[in-house]
């Protein structure tokens, strides 16, 4: 997971689901997106196995205001948040388990 953002700062009611207590993975997908799907399973399996990370996938069409915002390019497009919403890293593409929880590293 390669990246990083200016410090932004997401809020839960703009993701439409609550952060995570020590971390966020933020997923945008879009509905056709074969890696979406294997992301979210990469993504889903992290948080349920680091204690306070959350997973919150948001359709990229659904929430266009916010993709613009973000500078989302393509799905899909992960964002870790640290626990103050901060977004720490980002990556595009299908992410390896490893990648993510070595990024965790730097929001926990």
């Amino acid at each position: 997971m390669r990246g990083r953002d200016d410090g932004k700062r997401l809020e839960a009611a703009e993701l439409g689901g609550e952060l995570g207590a020590r971390a966020t993975l933020v997923q945008f997908s879009s509905a056709f997106c074969a890696p979406c799907r294997a992301t979210r399973r990469v993504l889903g399996e992290v948080a349920a196995l680091v204690p306070g990370v959350t997973h919150v996938e948001i359709d990229a069409e659904a929430h266009l205001d916010l993709v613009r915002e973000l500078e989302i390019l393509k799905t899909p497009t992960v964002l870790v948040l640290d626990a103050a919403g901060r977004v720490v890293r980002r990556a595009t593409g299908q992410p390896r388990k490893a990648d993510v929880i070595a990024a965790l590293g730097e929001a926990v």
